[in-house]
């Protein structure tokens, strides 16, 4: 049963995309964990629903509503932000979560992969912000939270589409963070920017090399030497949709074990 007495979310109702697995599924727990409402999605429809699932039996009641997205499509963003907001009373905080890594430089990458990783990456952030604002506006205080990623400031050549996208990411934040103070709205929107956690992505670099190796290779720009967990990422979502965080707004969470410093 959910611990009543670490609610720091208590009546938040959250829309949380890309939930089937890693930083979604960490995030989602989390958030019923300390009180929220989710209504969480994926791509994969049979997974989300299985987390759905799985937290409203540790809740002991229906606090997780779920259903398949491609983020990509604006017609579904509108559809399911309002059956959300009918399911839970009401949207308060959006997590921007689902997105698609990409190799590829300048002159390697095909433009059908560069139009996907900023469909996926940057512009479903956008058809998010725009179609859930009305809502969060009615249920103020209200918090945008969106994932990108270390990427957006330390450069891989290699890396040309996911790197753009993530720095695209932290500007759009800034933007829709500065609209909505200056409408004088109390919708806060911050980017939270992970460097390598223990997810399903780097599970191949594991499988291949091993622990020790895999550990030495993906750490080695990061001055603490060790990998992210998902719920490290997931407690900085709890921060910036709680109201913990009311003058918080239009930044970058950095969780990178010092990376950026060198």
């Amino acid at each position: 049963m959910t611990d009543i007495t670490a609610q720091r979310v208590a009546g938040k109702r959250a829309f949380i995309t890309g939930a089937a697995g890693g930083l979604g599924a960490a995030t989602a727990r989390m958030l019923a964990r300390h009180g929220a409402k989710v209504f969480i999605t994926d791509i994969d429809e049979t997974a989300v629903k299985s987390l759905a699932d799985e937290i409203n039996r540790d809740a002991g009641s229906q606090i997780a509503w779920c259903a398949a997205q491609d983020v990509r499509d604006e017609a579904t963003w509108q559809r399911l932000l309002a059956e959300a907001a009918q399911a839970m009373g009401g949207l308060s905080v959006l997590v921007n979560n689902a997105g698609v890594g990409s190799l590829g430089s300048v002159e390697n990458i095909d433009m059908k992969e560069w139009r996907r990783v900023m469909a996926i990456n940057v512009e479903s952030i956008v058809l998010g912000c725009k179609y859930a604002m009305p809502f969060l506006r009615d249920q103020q205080p209200g918090s945008i939270i969106n994932i990108s990623s270390v990427a957006a400031f330390k450069v891989d050549p290699d890396y040309t589409a996911y790197n753009t996208s993530k720095a695209a990411v932290a500007m759009l934040t800034k933007s829709v963070a500065v609209d909505c103070a200056r409408q004088k709205m109390d919708v806060r929107c911050n980017s939270i920017h992970p460097a390598f956690i223990r997810t399903g992505i780097v599970a191949p670099f594991f499988a291949s090399l091993g622990e020790e190796e895999a550990t030495r290779k993906l750490t080695r720009g990061i001055p603490m030497r060790r990998l992210g967990d998902p719920d490290d990422v997931a407690y900085a979502v709890l921060y910036l949709a709680s109201d913990e965080s009311r003058y918080v707004t239009a930044a970058e969470l950095v969780l990178d074990g010092g990376a950026c410093a060198v």
